[in-house]
């Protein structure tokens, strides 16, 4: 059953409610009785109380635990429809990575356009034309001219309030995130297959094996400052 606690506050008594229920129970009297006390806020737990009080009440914040968001439609979430795949057609290496995101794409209903780029002149205009309608976002290929040219696509993609996925050093940059595997478990791996070659070890003998160690960044900053607007977009 639901119930209420006080907390004091600095000015005055704040008012804080509780609603919880097994399997058995049915959350949506409890839920009206509950919102019916207008409390300052309400911890509620499983989803069918989250939900009940969610169809009750859309200005007492709701603390929620043990109830998926994205599932049971408690969070809203900006969402991408269209991507574009930044490269330059001499650096990197796109046939296997251009599968793996047109799949991933697919999945997600998202679509993928490939945009080739040999200078900053062309860096501009790729950006530009994903900010020309809602929706858009951009993947930075790993190769060396997207590297070199780090800073020109970061604030490129910040004047235009464009999300960013891109290699580790985009998202310290100003880029939105990165996921990549770990550089560093992948380089001891690779010490460790010639140590082993050196110790007699047969190349035929040792594995291929992918990277099974990934690290995700998130720029915070540039997160609240896409969802808040902040980045100045063209007129």
């Amino acid at each position: 059953m639901p119930s209420r606690r006080s907390t004091s506050g600095a000015n005055s008594p704040k008012r804080a409610g509780l609603i919880s229920y097994g399997t058995r129970a049915s959350p949506a009297c409890g839920a009206a009785e509950l919102v019916g006390l207008t409390p300052d806020a309400i911890l509620a737990s499983p989803a069918p109380a989250v939900a009940a009080l969610r169809q009750r009440t859309h200005t007492i914040p709701i603390v929620f635990t043990r109830a998926r968001p994205r599932r049971a439609g408690l969070c809203s979430e900006p969402r991408a429809a269209r991507v574009a795949a930044i490269f330059d057609p001499d650096t990197a290496f796109l046939p296997l990575s251009q599968r793996e995101i047109e799949v991933a794409a697919a999945a997600l209903g998202i679509a993928v356009t490939l945009a080739p780029v040999h200078d900053n002149a062309a860096l501009e205009e790729a950006i530009a034309t994903q900010a020309r309608e809602p929706g858009g976002s951009l993947i930075i290929l790993l190769d060396s001219f997207n590297e070199a040219h780090r800073d020109v696509i970061v604030a490129a993609t910040a004047r235009h309030g464009l999300p960013l996925i891109g290699s580790p050093q985009f998202a310290r940059a100003g880029g939105l995130m990165s996921y990549l595997y770990d550089p560093i478990a992948l380089d001891a791996r690779a010490a460790s297959y010639i140590d082993r070659i050196l110790r007699g070890a047969s190349p035929a003998d040792l594995p291929v094996r992918r990277p099974t160690k990934y690290s995700p960044i998130i720029s915070l900053k540039t997160a609240k400052a896409l969802r808040s607007g902040d980045h100045a977009r063209p007129g």
